[in-house]
């Protein structure tokens, strides 16, 4: 190649031809630059020669703590096992490690046929040299596979991909499995279930009222919007109401527009089925702070509270609301049509209300929420 090159070829050809860089290219002229190909291939072969010979010279200069010189292990292999002790940290990452001693070195199972006498012996050298216990080695798990609460959990897992390990073991525990929280995890993390959480920016922080809870449905509700887009690239928007006492969701209306007159019917409907509430939160955007609004609040009496400009913090039942909506919902379908995002919609205002078990409401669903305290308001 450079010959070719001094012989007023072009170096961009040269290197296409034979297939490498530029930068290659130079990087061999400056080694092999004035040299007869013959004396090329000779320096290249003890070049190899040499690195064979540093490769042999390592591994007798680099034995792995106090092994026996008949089982030299060089760097290679220390490192091997010294990161997978530390990486696993247990019984588990130990056996690993000798394992591995063995099956690269022949340190026993290389002779696996032998005499059981000779197979202890050898284990045993693994053993000292990883400086771990032989009955850590030879101990069998008798630890079930525990098929059917695996099943379950990679079924609640794949039905509710936003649920963490908490929130599943209570999905399972309503389906009738009696197991402890500790299992549930391991066998969650074995499966590799886990959930990626997105990371937030950091805020300053600063003294904060928690904010006051009503003591019985109907007395404060919590109004917002929430965006979205079908396939086709329209936009529409949901309308989402929330009792802030039982944390049922009472409405979700989607729709490409959504006036000030629309949120206000679908609050005349919702207090037709339900009855009035004392007050209303939302912020101050346009839908809530139309004429429309104005007037319907003049005529019925009920108390509209607006959050202060910039401070979600302030109507946080909705924001919570509004992120399980979306990751467990919007993120997790494609909407063709209007018609299929309110059917959708539908179903999980349902199962938000009838089966999901909220951590808030000690792992019951709003309405079990709501029939105990009717039960034991009855009682008292």
């Amino acid at each position: 190649m450079i010959k070719e090159q001094e012989a007023g070829e072009k170096t961009a050809d040269v290197c296409r031809r034979h297939g490498i860089s530029s930068a290659t290219f130079y990087k061999y002229k400056s080694k092999y630059g004035g040299m007869e190909p013959s004396d090329a291939k000779q320096l290249r072969a003890l070049e190899d020669e040499n690195g064979k010979l540093k490769k042999l010279l390592a591994e007798q200069m680099l034995p792995f703590r106090d092994i026996a010189p008949r089982y030299p292990i060089g760097h290679e292999t220390m490192r091997c096992c010294e990161t997978s002790i530390q990486k696993n940290g247990d019984a588990l990452g130990k056996r690993k490690a000798v394992v591995h001693l063995m099956e690269v070195h022949q340190v026993s199972h290389a002779i696996a046929r032998q005499a059981i006498a000779k197979q202890s012996a050898e284990r045993g050298r693994a053993c000292d040299v990883l400086q771990i216990d032989r009955s850590t080695v030879r101990y069998l798990s008798r630890r079930g596979d525990d098929a059917e609460l695996r099943d379950a959990i990679k079924r609640v897992s794949r039905e509710r991909r936003r649920f963490g390990c908490r929130r599943v073991h209570v999905m399972i525990a309503r389906d009738g499995f009696e197991v402890n929280h500790k299992k549930v995890r391991r066998i969650y993390r074995e499966e590799k279930l886990q959930v990626r959480r997105r990371g937030g920016r950091k805020r300053a922080l600063d003294a904060r009222k928690p904010m006051v809870l009503p003591d019985g449905p109907n007395q404060r509700w919590n109004l917002d919007f929430v965006s979205d887009a079908l396939t086709d690239g329209r936009r529409f928007r949901v309308l989402a109401v929330v009792d802030d006492f039982s944390r049922e969701n009472l409405v979700l209306v989607a729709d490409t527009s959504l006036s000030g007159q629309r949120v206000v019917r679908e609050l005349d409907r919702i207090i037709a089925e339900r009855g009035m509430p004392k007050t209303i939160v939302s912020d101050n955007g346009t839908e809530f702070t139309s004429m429309a609004i104005l007037k319907w609040v003049q005529e019925t009496g009920v108390n509209w509270h607006y959050i202060a400009s910039g401070k979600p913090q302030q109507n946080g039942f909705i924001e919570s609301f509004n992120g399980k909506l979306r990751v467990e919902c919007l993120n997790e379908t494609l909407f063709g049509t209007l018609g299929d995002a309110r059917e959708t919609l539908e179903d999980w205002h349902e199962d938000y209300n009838w089966r999901r078990p909220h951590s808030a409401l000690v792992n019951l669903t709003p309405m079990e929420f709501l029939q105990r305290k009717t039960m034991d308001k009855m009682a008292a």
